[in-house]
């Protein structure tokens, strides 16, 4: 494989990657604090000794924050964005929003609307704020079976998730260009770990087999792809990482760079779940995905910039995923 082209060191004044340190962080602001992603990170935030500032639509039990404010950011005005901002001293807001959505509609104000109006209200406050937008490695579209992605590959999304979500990361490098905002947009690869949404495949997966009863058959369709997962523990600290980090202007990838077969993942939960395998039937299924059957992330340039890698397991992150689900109803909320 060639190495990695890193165009980005011809970096404009607004898009720097200098060793200088990156800006004060303030209070940090979670948006969608109270979905898989956004809880991960106010919990890694607390333990690395920041202010946190959770919001999101509905308050939830789980969230833990300096404090908490309801809001819709995908409809809220602008001013009134900036102006709880400012009343919390917020330095950098992270973006955890949006979910796989239903509808075009329902993806376009997630991923399009809230970024608009998010970087309009940063824009109106009393200083430059950072913006760390968790994209998702989708923007780039479907790749041929075995090519890492880097940053250097043109996004081609083909989906509606891949269309708003790389049209939302485009328009706050754009406005970091502008000297509006201070962005950086983290693609993540698909996530698992505790709190694992049901409208993900293995969320979905281990709610079935949480809810499977004694000599019950439940029947599984797995696709023949192979996709990069990280743990979403793993994946806050690289948002934490980008809170300070240098990289104003940039798309760094997230994932483990490895393309694990879907069926090794659901044997591992079958493991974790102490399911017997007469228990499940295994059905082969048509690859639906918002990307492709094969999604592999080349993370070198995360570690470049972002002193990051990851260092969960797959199989401990598979048992933290199974542990977290007792008792509980892993949905999705922002």
């Amino acid at each position: 494989m060639a190495a990695l082209r890193h165009r980005r060191h011809a970096l404009s004044p607004a898009m720097s990657t200098t060793t200088q340190g990156g800006p004060a962080a303030g209070t940090v602001a979670v948006l969608g604090s109270t979905g898989c992603v956004g809880r991960s990170l106010c919990d890694e935030l607390l333990r690395t000794g920041h202010q946190v500032l959770a919001v999101a639509r509905h308050p939830a039990p789980h969230t833990r924050a300096d404090a908490f404010v309801p809001l819709d950011v995908a409809t809220a005005a602008p001013k009134e964005i900036a102006a709880l901002l400012d009343r919390h001293g917020v330095g950098t807001v992270i973006n955890a929003t949006g979910g796989w959505g239903t509808t075009v509609e329902e993806m376009h104000s997630a991923h399009v609307d809230l970024v608009e109006r998010l970087v309009e209200g940063c824009a109106a406050t009393s200083r430059r704020l950072r913006i760390v937008q968790m994209g998702s490695i989708h923007e780039y579209g479907p790749v041929p079976d075995g090519v890492r992605i880097d940053e250097q590959r043109e996004p081609g999304p083909l989906t509606p998730y891949g269309l708003t979500k790389r049209t939302g990361s485009e328009h706050l490098l754009a406005q970091t260009r502008a000297g509006r905002v201070d962005g950086v947009v983290l693609r993540a690869v698909n996530v698992c770990g505790p709190h694992t949404p049901t409208a993900s495949f293995l969320g979905a997966v281990v709610a079935r087999l949480r809810a499977l009863g004694p000599g019950e058959v439940i029947g599984l369709d797995v696709a023949d792809a192979r996709r990069d997962f990280v743990d979403v523990r793993d994946l806050a600290r690289a948002a934490v990482a980008a809170v300070h980090a240098p990289v104003t202007g940039l798309v760094v990838n997230i994932g483990r760079g490895e393309a694990v077969p879907m069926r090794d993942l659901v044997d591992a939960l079958f493991d974790a779940a102490g399911v017997d395998a007469a228990s499940v039937k295994l059905n082969s299924a048509e690859v639906a995905s918002k990307g492709g059957g094969w999604t592999c992330a080349d993370i070198r340039f995360a570690a470049q910039v972002l002193g990051w890698r990851p260092t969960i397991p797959l199989g401990e992150s598979v048992r933290a995923m199974w542990e977290a689900a007792a008792g509980t109803t892993s949905l999705e909320v922002s």
